[in-house]
């Protein structure tokens, strides 16, 4: 189902660092030129990125940013969802180190 005003975009890698068992994680919050992210377990050496973004026709850079940060940390099995009121790419990018930052031991 697709919310009236928000763009829905979809990632998907294949990662090399396996997150292993974790309780999920949540950093930021939803409000004005923020965002949040949910980190997850999910099976498999995926790294699936789901975004729901107030600010339309940013694909591109969602794109950028996120291939960036997988990169970075490589991450297998795991998912991140991600509710954007139009953070800036660096707002992001930090939201999403935070996230990964939580499953250092």
């Amino acid at each position: 189902m697709t919310t009236p005003g928000l763009e829905t975009l979809n990632y998907a890698f294949t990662g090399t660092r396996p997150a292993g068992a974790f309780t999920p994680v949540l950093v930021g919050v939803v409000g004005s030129g923020n965002l949040e992210v949910l980190l997850e377990p999910a099976a498999g050496d995926g790294c699936a990125v789901h975004v729901e973004t107030s600010a339309r026709g940013f694909g591109t850079i969602w794109e950028a940013v996120v291939r960036d940060f997988h990169q970075r940390h490589q991450l297998a099995g795991v998912r991140l969802s991600v509710n954007d009121m139009g953070a800036t790419p660096a707002v992001v990018s930090l939201r999403l180190d935070q996230a990964a930052q939580e499953l250092q031991p």
